[in-house]
């Protein structure tokens, strides 16, 4: 099955580009050629684009708070296993930790750092990073790939409090949810939400039926229409019955 995973908040949407972010750095980093490296670096920098909004690490120290809050309640219950639950609570407040140890605004070391601020002023113009534009930039990339693995693993050290704060939250959420089995009549499904609050939505489909969700939801309703792609890549609408799974996620 193909997963396909909507935000439902600005908040969720947030971490999921950074999630995507924190994944496409690690590969990068674990190859060997220059390219990759610079394309590792490339990452990161968007990774502290997203990371140094003022109000992020605030409120994953907050919703990790809320979740140890939670977790605490249950201690004594018998109908939860202890040791799982005091391992994820050891999680929680060892991530809480970490996060609230971050200096100031995350990914400002980057900007403090007077090379590292010129790369990445200079990233965003076509071609910019060229050899004559940045040559002590081209320098570095030719050191050997230990090298430049170490300096980068350097420079974003103080963002990983960050993904594994993001990490754990993201987890939490999407354990929330139950997979049901639904149909997409001609190709739409709609759901009432009857006033409950959710942050995610996961839509699995078969990648045999060729069939591309799209979809939408407010406070009352949730939507899901499927297209296919003929030659030209083009999304168009479907008018067949779609059978998927469906999960709600909320925190």
């Amino acid at each position: 099955m193909i997963l396909y995973e909507y935000p439902l908040n600005e908040r969720m949407r947030t971490l999921l580009r950074l999630e995507e972010l924190f994944g496409r750095f690690a590969f990068f980093l674990d190859q060997e050629h220059p390219l990759e490296h610079h394309a590792a670096l490339m990452t990161l920098f968007e990774i502290a684009d997203i990371a140094g909004r003022s109000d992020l690490k605030s409120e994953l120290a907050k919703e990790l708070e809320r979740q140890r809050q939670t977790l605490i309640a249950y201690r004594g219950n018998p109908d939860i296993e202890t040791n799982t639950l005091e391992t994820l609570l050891g999680e929680v407040e060892r991530s809480l930790g970490n996060l609230n140890q971050i200096p100031g605004k995350p990914g400002q070391h980057l900007n403090d750092n007077e090379w590292l601020s010129s790369i990445r002023s200079r990233s965003v113009i076509p071609g910019g990073t060229c050899r004559f534009d940045l040559p002590s930039y081209y320098a570095w990339r030719h050191n050997v790939p230990e090298q430049r693995r170490a300096d980068i693993a350097k420079w974003m050290a103080p963002l990983l409090p960050l993904r594994d704060a993001l990490t754990l939250v993201l987890g939490l959420a999407r354990e929330s949810g139950q997979a049901s089995k639904v149909m997409a009549q001609q190709g739409s499904y709609q759901q009432m939400l009857t006033g409950r609050v959710y942050h995610l939505m996961q839509v699995r489909v078969s990648p045999e039926l060729g069939m591309i969700p799209e979809a939408s939801a407010n406070k009352y309703m949730l939507w899901v229409r499927f297209t296919s792609q003929d030659g030209d890549l083009k999304p168009r609408p479907v008018d067949s019955d779609v059978p998927f799974l469906l999960t709600l996620c909320n925190l």
